[in-house]
């Protein structure tokens, strides 16, 4: 099967004199962020950030009030949050991955059920299996990880019914959609989640991971030194 390539970009530079610049760390929304930015070539620096980091905590704040990453910074001006991230660099670039015509409402689609359905129950385990034992041995509550699991399982079961059949979710053409809705998986098999479980998930996973720049975001990419990062072992 061909992997479709981001729309020609070459004069990117150009479609917006600011400079662009990503501040990422190297977990579930950032990761999401920065692999649509290098899928697209967009023309941005990065730089990783610690926002939560007792030393750098109150300096990011003048960057994002909220104290997270991503960030996109465009002459002067702060974008935060993934999607939006994800939604301006297509503008720029001039791509069809985030596009503004009839398809724009479906990918939103799948962008807001795949936060509250799919990746926000799954993040649970991300959390709790790859980020908390680095700096807390308490354990979560059993009953909510149960639950927690049931409703992935129930996202994970009408995505995996919805991709039979078909090789991306909108307009059988690879968009942000399928990068959104795939936020958790390059984790699962760390975090523990049964994705083993969903077929026709595993195949739409595959193909993605064919694109270097979803199998492997951070390549080339520096480390800040003070960041909280999944336990080695989990993918990048």
């Amino acid at each position: 099967m061909a992997i479709p390539e981001p729309a020609d970009n070459s004069n990117a530079a150009t479609m917006s004199s600011a400079r662009l610049t990503l501040y990422f760390s190297r977990n579930l929304n950032p990761r999401v962020a920065v692999a649509a930015a290098r899928f697209l070539d967009a023309p941005v620096d990065y730089v990783p950030a610690s926002p939560r980091h007792p030393a750098h905590e109150a300096a990011f704040r003048a960057i994002n009030p909220n104290g997270l990453v991503p960030v996109l910074v465009e002459d002067g001006r702060s974008l935060w949050e993934a999607d939006a991230i994800a939604l301006r660099l297509s503008r720029l670039t001039g791509s069809w991955f985030w596009p503004g015509d009839g398809r724009e409402a479906e990918i939103q689609m799948w962008v807001s059920w795949s936060n509250l359905h799919l990746t926000r129950p799954g993040s649970s385990f991300y959390f709790h299996r790859l980020v908390r034992p680095q700096f807390s041995d308490e354990e979560p509550d059993a009953d909510f990880m149960a639950d927690e699991m049931s409703q992935f399982r129930q996202g994970a079961a009408v995505l995996d019914e919805y991709l039979a059949g078909r090789e991306w979710l909108v307009d059988d053409t690879l968009t942000y959609a399928d990068f959104r809705a795939a936020t958790l998986f390059p984790f699962a098999a760390a975090a523990g989640l049964p994705v083993a479980d969903f077929p026709n998930i595993v195949r739409w996973h595959d193909q993605l991971n064919q694109l270097d720049a979803w199998r492997d975001p951070f390549r080339g990419l520096s480390e800040h030194p003070d960041q909280i990062k999944p336990l080695q072992g989990a993918p990048a």
